[in-house]
C-alpha cells in the first residue's frame, strides 16, 4: 500500500476498516457538515463519504483494476468531498460548497505530501479530486473533448468515471439515473477519442500546444513547428532543488527572481511588480535575440505560469517547464540550509496555490522527484 487509507481488496470481505481513519483531523468537519437535501438526503459530507467508498468497492470494474489502480480510485472516493467544509455556503436557504473540487485537490496534494505519499499516485488522487464532478456534466458542455483530452493529461477517465459512478450511487437523490446515464456518455466519448485509459494522442507537442492555447481548434491538425530557441521555466516550492538542477543540466542565462531581491536588497518573497518588472526586462532582451535561458522562480500557480508561457511564446520559443520537488521534511531541512532562508509562513502559504504543471500547459513538462 503506497497510500496511507484502508482500501480493501477483492481477495477480502470488501469490509472498510473505517476505524483506521475516523480519527484524522478531516474526518470532524466532513461529519459536521451538512449538504443540501435536493442532492444529498443523506445528511453530512462524511455519511456521504462512507456511502460513496461502500459503493464503490461493491463495483465488478473497480475489483478488475490492479492494486495501484484500486487504491488511487479508493483514495480519491474517500476525499473527493474534504473540502466542503471550508467551501460551505448558505444562499438563498440552500446549502451549497462553491470550488470544493479544486480547493480540495490543493489540500489533498499538501496532505498527500506530508504523509510521504509517491508523486504519480498522489497526483492521480489529486487528478481524480479535481474533475470528479466532470463526468456529471461533460456532455452537456460547449466543447467536451477539450475537457476531456485535458483532464487525460492528468489522470485515466475511466478511473476518473469509477470516482464519479460511486459518487453517484453513494447518496441518495432524485436524479442519479440521469448521473449516471451522463457518466456513460463521459465514458463513451472518452473511448472513442482515444483517451480513455491514456492521454489523448495529440499528433505532436506543438499540436497539443496549439490545441489547448486556440478556442475551436481541430486536435487531430499536425502544426509546424516554428519555435526558434528553448525558454525553459522552473517550477517548485523553496528549497526543492530548482538551482541544483540548473547547475547540474543547463549552461544559458538565468533570470532568477531570488537572485534580483538580493539586487534590490528585498527580503525572500518580497519586491513584487518591482522585481517581476526587471525580470521581465531582462527576459524580453533574450527574447528578442533568440537566446535561450531560464526563469528561475517558485512558479507554482498554474495562471502565473501561463502568463510567462504567454510572453515566451510570442517570441516564438519553444517552452520547457522544469518542475522540482523534494519530500517535506528535506524541502524544509534544505530550505533553512539556503542562503536566503524562506519563512516557513511563506511557504505555508505558497501551498495553498500550488498546482503542479501539466502537459497542457508547455511544449514539454518535466517533472524531477526525488523520494
Amino acid at each position: 500500500m503506497s497510500l496511507p487509507f484502508p482500501c480493501p481488496s477483492p481477495a477480502s470481505t470488501l469490509a472498510i476498516d473505517w476505524s483506521r481513519v475516523e480519527g484524522e483531523a478531516w474526518v470532524g468537519p466532513m461529519a459536521a457538515c451538512m449538504q443540501d437535501a435536493e442532492h444529498h438526503a443523506e445528511g453530512d459530507v462524511w455519511t456521504h463519504t462512507k456511502m460513496v467508498c461502500e459503493a464503490l468497492v461493491q463495483l465488478p470494474a473497480w475489483q478488475a483494476l490492479d492494486a495501484d489502480a484500486r487504491e488511487r480510485v479508493f483514495a480519491g472516493c474517500l476525499l473527493h468531498d474534504i473540502a466542503k467544509p471550508p467551501c460551505t455556503v448558505i444562499e438563498d436557504g440552500r446549502i451549497r460548497h462553491p470550488g470544493h473540487s479544486p480547493r480540495g485537490a490543493t489540500m489533498v496534494r499538501e496532505l498527500l505530501w506530508r504523509a510521504g505519499a509517491p508523486f504519480h499516485a498522489r497526483e492521480e488522487v489529486v487528478a481524480l479530486i479535481r474533475h470528479h464532478q466532470v463526468p456529471f456534466f461533460l456532455i452537456d458542455a460547449d466543447d467536451p473533448l477539450r475537457r476531456a483530452a485535458e483532464i487525460s493529461l492528468r489522470a485515466r477517465c475511466r478511473l476518473l468515471a469509477l470516482v464519479t459512478e460511486a459518487d453517484a450511487r453513494g447518496r441518495v437523490c432524485r436524479d442519479q439515473r440521469r448521473l449516471l446515464e451522463n457518466i456513460e456518455l463521459f465514458v463513451a466519448l472518452c473511448d472513442e477519442h482515444g483517451c480513455l485509459d491514456g492521454p489523448y494522442p495529440f499528433p505532436s507537442d506543438v499540436a497539443r500546444v496549439a490545441y489547448f492555447r486556440t478556442p475551436g481548434r481541430d486536435p487531430t491538425y499536425a502544426a509546424h513547428d516554428d519555435t526558434r530557441f528553448t525558454v525553459t521555466l522552473m517550477s517548485g516550492l523553496p528549497g526543492a532543488g530548482k538551482d541544483r538542477w540548473i547547475a547540474d543540466n543547463l549552461s544559458v542565462p538565468v533570470i532568477s527572481l531570488d537572485a534580483i531581491r538580493e539586487e534590490l536588497g528585498v527580503a525572500p518573497g518580497g519586491g513584487g511588480s518591482e522585481v517581476a518588472k526587471i525580470a521581465r526586462e531582462r527576459a524580453r532582451a533574450l527574447l528578442r535575440d533568440a537566446q535561450p535561458f531560464v526563469w528561475n522562480a517558485t512558479n507554482l500557480r498554474r495562471d502565473h505560469r501561463a502568463r510567462l508561457v504567454d510572453l515566451f511564446m510570442s517570441y516564438g520559443a519553444r517552452v520547457r517547464i522544469v518542475y522540482v520537488e523534494a519530500p517535506c521534511a528535506r524541502l524544509f531541512q534544505q530550505n533553512r540550509a539556503r542562503a536566503a532562508v524562506v519563512p516557513v509562513a511563506v511557504i505555508e502559504r505558497m501551498l495553498r496555490g500550488w498546482d503542479v504543471p501539466d502537459a497542457s500547459e508547455a511544449h514539454e513538462v518535466v517533472h524531477v522527484v526525488s523520494e
